[in-house]
């Protein structure tokens, strides 16, 4: 086999890859998301506290708003709302998906952390009326305590989404102003 039809083949199987991975990181993060929340409601009572060690506990939390909290106390046409922006959402991050999500794998993988993340919060919305939060985090220092507002798998996976698709900006950007440069060299 010629050395060119091994390239073609090795580049369209990485397209093929990048095309697939955040379809396949969305649908994974969405079934751990779903596993978890259903053990959570089968074996946790509502506001049950489980210290695991000192820092982590599990906890079963109904979370009505978005990230914490906010809009908890809204009324029924206030979550129509909500329900039909994060809806809204989970689309646009499809079809951003769609449209960028194969030319950089971070950024394959972020779309995917992310539309998995949403889709998974937005099961149980649909659900419930609220999400499952269910990871409690804190540090003691001294006599005081600090904590970090209950959370979840689809909320872990949208906010490291968030921060490998900035990450992988960046890089984007400092790989074309590279190029930029390396071309505007060569034309001198």
């Amino acid at each position: 086999m010629p050395p060119e039809t091994l390239t073609i083949n090795a580049n369209t199987t990485r397209a093929a890859l990048f095309r697939w991975l955040p379809w396949i990181t969305a649908l994974v993060i969405l079934l751990l998301d779903r596993i978890t929340k259903s053990m959570v409601l089968e074996k946790l009572a509502v506001g049950s506290w489980t210290e695991v060690f000192p820092g982590f506990a599990l906890t079963h939390v109904h979370n009505p708003g978005i990230a914490f909290s906010l809009f908890a106390n809204g009324g029924p046409l206030s979550r129509v709302i909500l329900h039909a922006v994060i809806l809204t959402a989970v689309v646009l991050i499809a079809w951003m998906m769609v449209r960028h999500g194969h030319h950089q794998p971070m950024a394959a993988l972020a779309f995917g952390l992310i539309l998995g993340g949403a889709a998974g919060n937005l099961v149980d919305r649909v659900l419930y009326g609220w999400v499952v939060d269910f990871v409690h985090l804190w540090v003691r220092i001294g006599d005081r305590s600090w904590s970090w507002p209950d959370f979840n798998v689809a909320d872990s996976a949208i906010t490291i989404g968030a921060g490998l698709l900035v990450i992988s900006e960046f890089r984007s950007s400092r790989t074309e102003a590279s190029r930029a440069e390396d071309n505007a060299s060569d034309t001198d």
